[in-house]
């Protein structure tokens, strides 16, 4: 195999490993791996601590050595509707988790496949070159590399976004010594910004986490206070977070280049459902799909439940209490007067939350409960 042909056989052989889209680039300092300085120094970071490690603004310092980075991406697109496109049809409140938590942990998935990528690449080049592999899992900014590897641009909403495939999708890198020639030639530029003046995502986005077009305050995005964030969520953000349990897609699904988003193969990227731990040939109650969970059924989840329910997926980060935590707040946002069959239950279960041990998940139970007493006490429309 020529040198020339490599990161076209590299191409390949990602497509065929199932990746969705594949690039090299060169490993070097891009401008935007500097300006994560000024970003973190606003506090924009938050509790993510991880983020201010000084390797992720140089990929020598991850690998020394390094020459070239396969950048991948994994669609984890689903047919469900979208979170902007659903509104609660039973008698008990329901949330939302995002769509890419919906299956089986995609850091695992990714890596098989990153794997099973570099196998191919040894069979070919056996032992002479080293590597590291990072399944949205090490000190790298794989958005900026799949940026300078030509796999789309950096959207208003910070994310990447790709032409053909939108940006419902995961990336993962493998850092190596090979040279291996770039995607992008000397001549040739990233993928255009394709935002144009749209401000779509910014004007959607509930708790204002994006304060102007490619610049977001990751403390007030809901995705971060739902999964990343592990004290109390500030009371002002509460009632914006709608019915958000994990996560958040709304800057996704309201994005013109998603509406034509294709749909993943990946059956890992499914949504679960969860019979019931006692009986596993018992059907599946479709409110316990996370698809759309029930609020009433995630704050009955003892801590054991919740461990057996969610092994081998995403939702276990944010911990039993943080998730007990949200879907409290997220039942303290819903409005279910006169039509709610499981009033009492909620009230029943919120009460016995409010005591809990952990003080944020009693803290929220307080919140939520005076929040349905109070809309209580207000006429209903109609």
């Amino acid at each position: 195999m020529t040198e020339s042909s490599l990161s076209e056989w590299i191409a390949q052989r990602a497509a065929a490993v199932g990746f969705d889209l594949c690039g090299v680039v060169a490993a070097q300092k891009f401008p935007e791996l500097a300006n994560a300085d000024l970003w973190l120094a606003r506090g924009f970071a938050g509790e993510m601590n991880y983020l201010s490690d000084p390797r992720r603004s140089d990929p020598a310092s991850v690998l020394p050595g390094v020459r070239s980075v396969i950048v991948c991406a994994l669609n984890y697109n689903s047919d469900c509707p979208r979170s902007i496109h659903l509104h609660n049809q039973t008698d008990s409140p329901q949330g939302w988790i995002s769509r890419y938590a919906w299956g089986d942990d995609y850091h695992d998935v990714l890596r098989e496949k990153l794997e099973t990528l570099l196998s191919e690449l040894r069979q070919h080049y056996g032992d002479s070159f080293t590597c590291r592999v990072y399944a949205d899992t090490g000190p790298v900014q794989e958005r900026v590399l799949a940026k300078y590897a030509g796999l789309g641009w950096l959207g208003k909403n910070t994310l990447l976004l790709n032409q053909k495939i939108g940006s419902y999708f995961f990336l993962g890198v493998i850092l190596t010594t090979l040279e291996i020639p770039p995607s992008l030639d000397a001549n040739s530029e990233p993928p255009p910004d394709l935002c144009g003046s749209c401000r779509r995502c910014i004007d959607a986005c509930p708790t204002d986490a994006l304060l102007e077009p490619y610049v977001m305050d990751a403390r007030r995005c809901i995705s971060y206070l739902t999964i990343e964030l592990r004290g109390s969520i500030p009371e002002n953000l509460r009632a914006p977070m709608g019915d958000h349990v994990f996560g958040c897609d709304i800057c996704q699904d309201v994005c013109p280049w998603n509406n034509r988003a294709p749909v993943t193969g990946a059956t890992e990227f499914a949504p679960r459902d969860f019979p019931s731990l006692d009986d596993a040939s018992e059907a599946v109650d479709p409110s316990q799909s996370l698809f759309r969970p029930d609020l009433l059924w995630l704050v009955n989840l003892t801590e054991e439940e919740f461990r057996q329910r969610f092994r081998g997926g995403p939702i276990k980060r944010a911990k039993w209490r943080g998730l007990i935590r949200n879907a409290c707040i997220a039942i303290g946002n819903a409005d279910f007067r006169g039509h709610s069959a499981k009033h009492a239950e909620i009230v029943s279960a919120l009460t016995r939350l409010s005591r809990s041990s952990s003080i944020h998940v009693a803290e929220s139970a307080q919140w939520a409960l005076s929040r349905i007493q109070s809309r209580e006490r207000e006429p209903q429309d109609g």
